[in-house]
């Protein structure tokens, strides 16, 4: 029996709790907005479809309903707009996840905290520092989708499949991430030398690897979607109901997830995304990945940007 509030049922959270739905992640979802009527009628029309589903329980409720919860999802606040960057929302959107902290940590202090809205390293700071919720306990979604946009990329290349794929994406969820490329390989060779280790027996030629073209695609992947239909929802949700199956899961996996550093490669007091093990107890630890020195530059400079933002801001 797994237990899920999600708080905010725009695009994204009416996505995930479809997307738990039908994955049968979670036995009893809550719903909670502002606007009532829209977390109403989000949990009928996903309910009425779960006699196809593994049987679930889904509701719109108040922070009250959340006792007993496994997990909560923070995916409230204003949306990104067509031309505006993550960090642009930044003092809104941490008074919103203020406002909502002792409402829901009152009823549901025992849960994982999973952070989604944006700019969500920002967000994850904010719960961290004024929630009292252990820690490891307080994730933000972080790198994760865009290391699945990378790994995307990377099979589009190469023609293979994307569990054979192994890269990162670190840092910012926004535009100061970075790939550290003398990690990334597909099926243990370095993703460099992978195109001429193929032995075709098919004339198919593959291109000849374009970081910087990869790395603009990670970045710019999000303004993409949302240029074209408005709102990003599918991929960031399917992205999240993974760091919930992780949660849920009797065995550690390794996520580029945002969580609260202590000295990590010379870095303190911020939340940005390294490679972390989550579990059921949480993101209880990081794995130090052996960073060149030009990517540790890279993510201290990540670092730097995010830190400039929590100065900016009141929290």
């Amino acid at each position: 029996m797994n237990k899920i509030t999600i708080i905010g049922t725009g695009s994204v959270g009416s996505t995930i709790a479809y997307t738990l739905t039908t994955t049968g992640l979670a036995s009893e979802i809550v719903m909670i907005d502002i606007n009532v009527e829209k977390a109403l009628g989000e949990a009928l029309d996903i309910r009425q479809g779960t006699p196809f589903c593994n049987p679930c329980t889904i509701y719109a409720g108040s922070y009250a309903d959340a006792a007993g919860s496994d997990i909560v999802i923070l995916t409230s606040g204003v949306a990104r707009k067509p031309g505006q960057s993550r960090l642009d929302l930044a003092q809104t959107n941490v008074n919103i996840t203020k406002a909502i902290i002792p409402e829901i940590t009152k009823y549901a202090p025992n849960a994982h905290y999973v952070i989604v809205s944006n700019p969500v390293d920002i967000l994850t700071y904010t719960f961290c520092k004024y929630s009292g919720i252990p820690e490891e306990r307080v994730i933000g979604s972080g790198t994760i989708l865009d290391t699945a946009r990378l790994r995307s990329r990377l099979s589009e290349y190469y023609s293979v499949s994307q569990q054979n794929v192994h890269a990162y994406v670190l840092g910012e969820h926004g535009d100061s991430c970075f790939v550290p490329w003398s990690l990334a390989n597909i099926s243990n060779i370095p993703v460099a030398d992978y195109r001429d280790s193929v032995l075709r027996n098919t004339d198919k030629i593959f291109p000849e690897l374009d970081t910087a073209e990869v790395e603009e695609y990670v970045r710019k992947s999000g303004a993409r979607v949302i240029q074209r239909k408005g709102a990003t929802f599918y991929a960031v949700s399917v992205s999240v109901c993974h760091i919930c199956k992780c949660l849920l899961s009797g065995i550690d996996t390794t996520l580029t997830v945002s969580t609260m550093l202590h000295g990590e490669y010379g870095i303190d007091d911020v939340c940005l995304s390294l490679l972390n093990v989550v579990g059921k107890n949480g993101a209880h630890s990081k794995v130090l990945l052996p960073l060149n020195e030009q990517e540790r530059m890279l993510l201290n400079k990540s670092a730097e940007s995010l830190k400039e933002v929590i100065r900016a801001v009141s929290i």
